[in-house]
């Protein structure tokens, strides 16, 4: 089907801008609602043609609604200039099961799927367990297919759920690091449930931050927040400590309860160690000498480091002025840092 709808645009801006050989890529949309592919090729034509991308996409899909393309229900454009595509579900399935070889589908492949990833603050709900059943019924698929795969939770603890822990027990609960690993302990000592303890905190300090109608004093609490997150991100003290004894504990009872299910993982790799190590800080600074991202300067995204849409030139010191026509903040690759 990709390779479809790529021919169909090839030969479109072919036959009405004269151009030849256009790199015609295709991607997922971040909301199924957008549809099933989209294309930045409007972006690509938008330096050659010298015109808005909005408005080449627009006749894209003029010429695509000309003529039905086997496989595909509807086009729209969408954003600043993207075009999506919605696929025929049925034809789709029934050209792909026709189109494999059961017996060497996936053969000589290695995957990496990552699946489950729930804030370790908190017990596993239901909606968790649904994520983690799907994420392990699609790598059992794979390797039924015949492909190496190894499976990641990503553990994300350092974020506010985690840090809204620590400051209930912390602040509303005045313990200090020491006597939260030794309650930690006394817990597991018990069999009680401290997953559920910590979501019991983690609602209580979440309504405290809202609580009464001084304005000066929610906002105290709210800095505390982030000042209680900013410990945990850089390590090395009291705060931090207590990150981990919660996040440690919480996570265990996680696997624990994957284990009952069947669900196993390789590897459980830690925000606090991406952070640590400073791989971000090298993706970062890689992205922004390659001109993938760029620093808003004005409006409601200032300060963030926003992807690059194709098409978008990057000047020297990877900022791009507000308003570039390349821009598309609804498709949502926003980073801050």
């Amino acid at each position: 089907m990709q390779q479809r709808l790529r021919e169909r645009l090839r030969n479109i801006v072919r036959e009405r801008y004269g151009l030849d050989d256009l790199r015609i890529n295709l991607e997922q949309p971040p909301q199924v609602a957008l549809g099933d592919y989209a294309t930045p090729v409007a972006f690509e034509l938008a330096r050659p043609l010298r015109r808005a991308p909005k408005q080449i996409a627009a006749e894209l899909l003029e010429s695509l609604e000309s003529q039905p393309l086997p496989g595909f229900v509807g086009f729209e454009v969408a954003g600043a200039g993207y075009l999506n595509a919605r696929l025929d579900r049925g034809l789709a399935l029934t050209a792909i099961a026709k189109s494999q070889d059961d017996a060497s589908f996936g053969a000589g492949i290695h995957s990496l799927v990552e699946h489950t990833s729930i804030n370790p603050n908190k017990a596993a709900h239901v909606g968790h367990l649904r994520n983690a059943i799907l994420g392990d019924t699609f790598v059992r698929m794979l390797r039924a297919a015949g492909q190496r795969v190894d499976v990641q939770n990503y553990i994300d603890n350092t974020g506010v759920q985690v840090a809204d822990v620590v400051v209930g027990l912390m602040h509303l609960e005045n313990l200090s690091g020491e006597q939260i690993a030794t309650l930690f302990r006394e817990l597991a000592a018990r069999n009680e449930r401290l997953d559920y303890y910590c979501w019991d905190v983690y609602a209580k300090v979440s309504a405290w931050y809202d609580a009464g109608d001084d304005a000066e004093e929610k906002a105290n609490r709210r800095a505390l927040r982030l000042g209680t997150l900013h410990a945990i991100e850089a390590g090395g003290n009291e705060i931090a400590a207590a990150a981990d004894t919660i996040s440690t504990a919480v996570l265990r009872r996680h696997l624990e309860t994957m284990q009952r299910l069947d669900i196993e993982y390789d590897f459980l790799p830690r925000e606090s160690e991406i952070l640590h190590l400073h791989f971000w800080d090298a993706a970062r600074a890689l992205m922004i000498e390659r001109g993938v991202l760029y620093e808003e300067m004005e409006g409601k995204n200032k300060g963030c480091w926003v992807m690059r849409r194709p098409g978008a030139e990057a000047a020297g010191d990877g900022r791009i002025p507000a308003g570039f026509p390349g821009k598309d903040e609804n498709l949502g690759n926003q980073v801050q840092g």
